[in-house]
């Protein structure tokens, strides 16, 4: 009877313990990269809206390829956010925003991003590899990519460039930190979109 008693008892404890940690579990915050809005950008030319661009591929860096929230501490260290992670991979999410912040500052509505069909009209192609986008443990962010546009038959390049972009978070929150990452996409994508307006005329 004791015995039993004291099985009983352990479990309670047990099962206490465990409301205990679920109680104090912090709950998850989830991000997601957005496109520019129509109203943050001043009307292009009409002349441009019947070009058909292809975005991609885009190439993120391997370490960024996890649901955390990636920040650099040093030149040789990151940290993982554990309860600040992305809603989707970086690496579907950066390509999406690009071409529809493409799309409305050239603008156009013939845009596609790879892989795409290859029936698929394309005028200008972007290929880009992004090799640093994070922000680091000061709330400084920095975005660092080399892009090539190339011509229809996707092997002339017609632009190369390197563009390095930084931000500083208002705050030390993640929230401020993401909306840092957001505007040196922006950034990316209006120099984008001033090469291809300048190869186009």
């Amino acid at each position: 009877m004791r015995f039993l008693l004291r099985l009983q008892i352990i479990s309670i404890y047990a099962t206490l313990m465990v409301l205990e940690g679920c109680a104090n579990t912090q709950p998850t915050n989830f991000y997601i990269l957005s496109s520019l809005s129509n109203s943050n950008v001043e009307k292009a030319q009409s002349a441009n809206q019947g070009i058909a661009l292809g975005i991609g591929p885009v190439e993120l860096p391997k370490y960024l390829d996890r649901p955390q929230i990636v920040t650099r501490a040093s030149s040789n260290q990151l940290e993982l956010a554990d309860f600040d992670q992305w809603a989707g991979p970086l690496k579907d999410n950066v390509p999406k925003v690009l071409a529809e912040n493409l799309s409305i500052l050239i603008p156009t509505d013939q845009i596609a991003v790879y892989p795409w069909n290859r029936s698929t009209p394309i005028d200008y192609r972007v290929v880009i590899e992004i090799t640093r986008f994070e922000s680091t443990t000061d709330g400084k962010t920095f975005l660092v990519a080399r892009w090539n546009i190339l011509g229809k038959d996707g092997k002339k390049i017609l632009l190369s460039k390197k563009s390095s972009f930084s931000e500083i978070a208002k705050t030390q929150d993640y929230k401020a930190k993401v909306f840092a990452m957001n505007r040196t996409l922006e950034d990316l994508s209006r120099e984008i979109a001033k090469a291809i307006k300048t190869l186009s005329r």
